[in-house]
């Protein structure tokens, strides 16, 4: 697997990013559909790489932007997380917009314009918790190519805010769909049948579920939340869309 560091130029400075991807022979010789990897609160870490080499490692070209670059170079160590480093990251989460992250993208979608391992054709993308609003923004806002998208237990898809991603739904015309953890106290009762109505309103091609016996975070290993069965099953459903709809 080929994979490297790079910056991306944006309209605010500079994004770190990571991208792997297939050697080629292993699923062709490419380019590669993209998978845009949005992180979830605590930011880059090793954890979401190895995330990033999973979905590479499938036929893709997984790219995970530092969405926390305006702020200079956040690094959080879970295994030492304290009180305050959660105020840390919950003030780092709040800094990030919707319109912020689909600047972001537009940018991402122009520097892989210039990599040869990179489709410019329809692509995918996922995002974990703070990042469901960011996966339902982008899909509304570049239709045209992102096709296939996940979120896994997202939070603030529906807000009573002017940018509550829903209300992108007439604008979306890829799949989507959306894993939630049975207990969750980032996402209020009203949004599954809000998010659902909407997209049945837009005609947007989608399917929501519930994962009995799962909290908030339960995809990720390192946390004591991790439910591993379901962690599966969701990475099945998402390989499963990304090959129906992006080949």
């Amino acid at each position: 697997m080929a994979e490297k560091e790079f910056d991306i130029t944006t309209p605010d400075g500079v994004m770190p990013s990571f991208a792997a991807w297939p050697d080629p022979g292993e699923h062709g010789d490419g380019p590669y559909p993209v998978i845009v990897m949005y992180m979830d609160a605590p930011g880059i870490r090793e954890e979401l790489r190895d995330f990033a080499r999973r979905i590479a490692a499938q036929g893709y070209y997984a790219v995970l932007p530092d969405l926390y670059y305006r702020l200079g170079l956040l690094r959080f160590n879970l295994a030492e997380r304290t009180e305050k480093m959660g105020e840390m990251i919950f003030a780092a989460w709040h800094s990030l917009t919707n319109a912020g992250v689909a600047s972001d993208t537009g940018a991402i979608l122009s520097a892989l314009g210039d990599d040869p391992a990179a489709s410019d054709g329809p692509m995918g993308c996922v995002g974990y918790c703070m990042s469901g609003a960011f996966i339902t923004t982008v899909a509304g806002r570049f239709p045209d190519r992102f096709a296939a998208n996940v979120s896994l237990y997202g939070v603030w898809i529906v807000t009573e805010h002017d940018d509550s991603p829903h209300l992108l739904a007439p604008q979306i015309e890829g799949e989507m769909y959306y894993a939630f953890a049975e207990h969750d106290q980032w996402v209020p009762d009203s949004v599954i049948p809000d998010l659902t109505a909407a997209l049945d309103s837009a005609g947007v091609p989608h399917e929501i579920e519930t994962f009995p016996g799962t909290e908030h975070g339960f995809a990720f290993p390192q946390r004591p939340v991790y439910h591993e069965a379901s962690a599966e099953i969701v990475w099945g459903k998402m390989f499963d869309l990304y090959a129906r709809v992006l080949g």
